[in-house]
């Protein structure tokens, strides 16, 4: 190991000693230092180590692609991004703690770099370190890189300051000590039990809040800083009275966030005073329970310094963070409270990479289609394709965090239709759905009616449901008429799988109360009893005709057969209509009854280009659909490749076959999905 390396990881296992994240996270540094020198690690070499030492390894590892990310990206911005990007690929938290370790021992000796690499460094701790060590609440880590970094980024700035304060930091330490002591000693004789700590400002801090604020150095009144901490919200108000009396307040420099909490709810007061020597010093005074809330609290004390938002998973992630790097949790040790955060934190975003390296957020479950959107409206609405780490994938692919997506388009903007169906699964984040929805309604009214037409003949074709009754569909989804039907179909607002459970419920309407029909029809008893309701006939065996095999919502007729009882056809059906010639009086009016039957049979039809494990998909999408396959046969055409599968099936109803059919033709090669009839 070259002396650099070895001064370097020396140097790290002090700072991670210091921060007691564990022997597991030391080992990892030495495996990581190893692999820096040039020693390869394969599986079998990392096997013997206990599997958090590989985790924290491998997480070292994979922050490279952050870091690589940083230094090509092509302009300024996307460091939250980065952040978070970071946040998402690994998979233990004690890699940020080593993390920033590292970064600091390297900025320590960055002075003997050349001025590029130097600035380089500085920069990514400016972007990536400094505000991670901010949001866990590792200050002595923050203000030594927050400085360091403006040291190298801005020498001039920062050694004008420097000078302006007019003092060392042992300088500014020993008059907050001096200070510490007078208010303790006033608050003791006032009978105020509290601890008193001091917080020098350091230059990269002083020079944010002159930027932030406009001010010149001798407008600031915080260049020092004491947090006194008391039991309750009475002590606080009775400490500031004694802070008041012992030095004289500085006008208008107060701040009551205990009676006014600030969104965030923390709650602190904030007064400036002439302490010793003349010179100004914030005082900050809090109970010990307000102290916490700022300390761990989600979204407290970081998000009141940066201005920024997010969402509460990820903030949840960083207070588990902030409880690991403090413990004080008097509940857990370190093991508990690392299975708490494995358990209990679900990262519910993922962060993947533009071609160009910048970051962008989705919910976990987006598609490569929902991530065009994310892009742009236009890069949507052109998408034909995508590419996923260099490999094609469909547009319903869901990337992972970490990879690298670029949207393939084309010239003109052409949403498709079938994006806005569920059952196809090409959009999932609502915010893309809306923007496809808001192309289409812009679109000709005709056009959409026409769309939505084709989709509802498309689908009556595929059930075979040829002579479907309308007229009450439109009420069922509180529309006006088929026409607002129609464009609701064509815009994704209603699916097809609602249309088909509709019809079916509009099949066996429920009977009003109070009003009996004029021959009550009486239900045949069998093992499927209340399914069919035979019109004016006593105690008779009933069986669905296998010619047909109706389901629910088809419109059907009985044919009383001799000895086999009623059997149930399709009113279309042409072997009925044959019976009807032979015998008209032996047909008699049949209905579905009020209660679901248990599973009905039907025939469908799948045709598509011959391939490997065809046959196989085809079967694991109807299990998946939780259809029972009671029949099968397959045959194929060798001239033009094309492979047909018969299917005899049992289903429940219309919806679970619309569904069914639906996820057929999703399987790859399949070009045709039809029930038969």
């Amino acid at each position: 190991m070259p002396p650099a390396v070895q001064a370097e990881l020396v140097a790290v296992l002090d700072l991670l000693e210091h921060l007691g994240v564990g022997e597991e996270a030391q080992a990892s540094c030495v495996l990581h230092a190893l692999a820096t020198s040039g020693v390869e690690f394969g599986e079998a070499d990392l096997a013997p180590f206990p599997s958090d030492v590989r985790i924290l390894f491998e997480g070292q590892q994979a922050a490279r692609k952050v870091w690589a990310l940083h230094a090509n990206r092509s302009g300024p911005g996307g460091n939250e991004g980065l952040r978070r990007l970071l946040l998402a690929i690994i998979r233990d938290l004690r890699v940020v703690f080593i993390l920033l370790a590292r970064q600091l021992v390297r900025m320590r000796a960055a002075d003997r770099l050349p001025e590029t690499e130097r600035r380089e460094l500085a920069q990514l701790s400016t972007d990536i370190h400094a505000p991670l060590a901010n949001r866990l609440g590792i200050w002595q880590l923050k203000w030594e890189l927050e400085d360091l970094a403006f040291r190298y980024l801005q020498p001039d700035v920062y050694r004008r300051i420097a000078r302006l304060l007019d003092e060392r930091r042992g300088d500014r330490e020993k008059w907050i000590a001096v200070a510490r002591a007078q208010l303790g000693e006033a608050l003791a004789k006032a009978g105020v039990k509290a601890d008193i700590a001091g917080r020098p400002k350091h230059i990269y801090s002083i020079w944010r809040k002159m930027q932030r604020k406009g001010l010149e150095f001798s407008e600031l009144y915080d260049v020092r800083a004491l947090r006194v901490m008391v039991d309750d919200v009475a002590s606080c108000y009775a400490a500031l009275g004694i802070v008041h009396t012992l030095w004289s307040p500085v006008p208008g420099e107060f701040d009551d966030y205990i009676a006014n909490p600030k969104g965030n709810q923390y709650q602190s007061l904030h007064t400036c005073v002439i302490g010793p020597e003349g010179k100004t010093v914030e005082v900050q005074i809090r109970s010990f329970e307000m102290h916490r809330h700022a300390e761990l609290g989600v979204a407290a004390h970081w998000r009141y310094k940066e201005g920024g938002g997010g969402d509460a998973g990820f903030e949840r992630k960083i207070a588990w963070m902030r409880q690991l790097l403090e413990g004080k949790d008097a509940r857990d040790d370190d093991a508990a409270l690392l299975a708490g955060f494995r358990t209990e934190v679900v990262e519910d975003r993922v962060y993947v990479l533009t071609p160009k390296g910048q970051v962008v957020d989705l919910p976990r479950g987006a598609t490569v289609l929902d991530f065009a959107y994310a892009i742009h409206t236009d890069v949507g609405h052109r998408c034909r394709g995508a590419k996923v780490n260099g490999r094609i994938v469909p547009l319903s692919f869901q990337p992972s965090s970490g990879d690298r997506v670029e949207v393939l388009t084309g010239k003109t903007l052409e949403p498709r239709r079938d994006w806005l169906s569920p059952h196809h699964g090409f959009l999932t984040t609502h915010r893309a759905r809306e923007k496809v929805r808001t192309w289409f309604k812009r679109i000709d009214l005709a056009q959409n009616l026409a769309a939505g037409r084709t989709l509802l003949e498309r689908e009556l074709k595929r059930l075979a449901l040829h002579h479907a009754d309308l007229d009450g569909l439109p009420e069922r989804f509180q529309l006006r008429n088929l026409d607002d039907l129609l464009e609701a179909l064509a815009l994704g607002d209603v699916s097809t799988g609602q249309i088909a459970r509709a019809l079916h419920e509009i099949s066996t309407p429920a009977p009003e109360p109070g009003i009996a029909p004029p021959a009550p029809p009486v239900r045949v008893p069998s093992a499927d009893s209340g399914a069919i309701v035979i019109d004016g006939v006593g105690n008779l065996l009933c069986q669905l005709a296998r010619c047909c095999h109706p389901l629910p919502g088809d419109a059907i007729a009985g044919y009383i057969t001799r000895g086999r009882g009623v059997s149930v056809h399709r009113a279309d059906c042409a072997q009925l209509g044959r019976l009807r010639e032979r015998d008209e009086s032996r047909v008699v009016a049949v209905e579905w009854g009020t209660r679901k039957q248990a599973a009905y049979d039907v025939d469908i039809v799948v045709r598509g280009y011959d391939r490997k494990w065809l046959h196989k998909d085809v079967s694991n999408a109807i299990a998946a659909a939780n259809a029972h396959v009671i029949a099968v046969t397959a045959r194929v055409d060798a001239k033009q490749g094309i492979a047909t599968m018969d299917y005899a099936l049992r289903v429940t109803d219309f919806g679970q076959l619309s569904s069914l059919l639906n996820q057929l033709l999703a399987v790859p090669n399949v070009i045709e999905a039809r029930r038969v009839g």
